[in-house]
């Protein structure tokens, strides 16, 4: 069998060399073909010298893309995985967060029918501010969006071919990987890793980029955040009813006072507030129309390089799989 792994890489000049030296000591080990396909995301330090490199050192088994600029990990992992010619596909990361000496076991699990073979990293040494936070979005997220999204998995996974062209097949521009892997199903098995830690670099992931990301997960899957507007206005409906029939007993009661200034002003900013919000989300859901309306390419190829690519095997599973359990991992239907 022919094995691909696809590396997005961004601006990974201090640990790409590492992370090269480190995986093809683990393939070579590996009775299988295999093949390194790279691809820059407009990196602005020397990643792109250094991945053109060991192209050219290794020729017979790596190669890769270069995009025109930025567009970000979910077009680079969508490249590679339409680059990449392998029976099976693993994504990792170039920071050696995700350990290469995990693909032996994605292999005997990939081995035992598995289309989807995910690793699950554990919380340790993360911030508990950061641990209990993600913990309570994958609470919420879940209540809301269409397809399970499970706390720590990412996009560390190996996928069988006929994975890979059921992703490549879906051709929305808003891409959300997380979700994909999930709604595309197929035989799915899970299989916990402790958290290693970047080795050289620094996280690509800012407060803000964590933030844009959770509103694509909670929206790229369903439209219930549209029904808010519904449900709110239903409750605003029936609270100023009451309120209203409060004022007119009130008013029976004791007769006419001053109307009250402090509720006047909250029940205006509360209203106001609300309204922007449902403006809000009715535009995010519109700007994503927008852009998939376009239908503009998901990024640009400035240079590819290295090993010449020579299609793709059909989609039938190799041979030597047999369908059955492990007993060291526990299957998952969402991953």
């Amino acid at each position: 069998m022919k094995l691909s792994i696809v590396v997005p890489c961004y601006n990974e000049e201090a640990v790409i060399g590492r992370f090269d030296d480190r995986i093809r000591t683990v393939l070579d080990d590996l009775a299988v073909e295999y093949e390194l396909c790279y691809v820059d995301d407009g990196s602005t330090d020397g990643t792109l010298p250094r991945i053109r490199s060991l192209a050219q050192q290794h020729r017979d088994t790596t190669r890769y893309l270069s995009f025109s600029r930025n567009f970000g990990k979910e077009p680079a992992i969508l490249a590679g995985l339409k680059e990449a010619t392998g029976d099976a596909v693993i994504i990792m990361d170039a920071d050696l967060q995700h350990p290469p000496e995990l693909i032996e076991k994605m292999l005997d699990l990939y081995q035992l029918g598995h289309d989807q073979v995910i690793a699950k990293r554990s919380r340790e040494g993360d911030r508990r501010l950061r641990t209990a936070l993600t913990r309570m979005y994958y609470r919420a997220v879940n209540t809301w969006v269409d397809v399970e999204l499970a706390d720590g998995v990412g996009d560390f996974r190996l996928l069988s071919r006929t994975a890979v062209d059921a992703l490549i097949s879906l051709p929305e521009y808003n891409r959300f990987s997380k979700g994909l892997f999930s709604w595309i199903g197929f035989d799915t098995i899970t299989f916990d890793y402790r958290n290693a830690a970047r080795e050289a670099g620094e996280t690509k992931w800012r407060l803000g980029s964590l933030v844009n990301y959770g509103i694509d997960g909670m929206l790229s899957f369903n439209c219930r955040p549209l029904r808010l507007a519904i449900y709110a206005g239903l409750s605003l409906a029936v609270l100023a009813t009451l309120y209203a029939f409060w004022v007119i007993g009130a008013a029976l009661a004791g007769g006419i006072t001053a109307p009250g200034y402090v509720t006047l002003v909250a029940i205006i900013v509360g209203l106001g507030g609300l309204q922007m919000l449902m403006l809000g989300l009715i535009g995010e859901y519109i700007g994503r129309i927008y852009y998939e309306s376009k239908q503009r390419p998901h990024f640009l190829v400035k240079e590819s390089g290295g090993t010449p690519r020579t299609g793709r095997p059909a989609q039938s599973p190799p041979p030597a799989r047999t369908a059955s359990s492990s007993p060291q991992a526990s299957s998952s239907q969402a991953g």
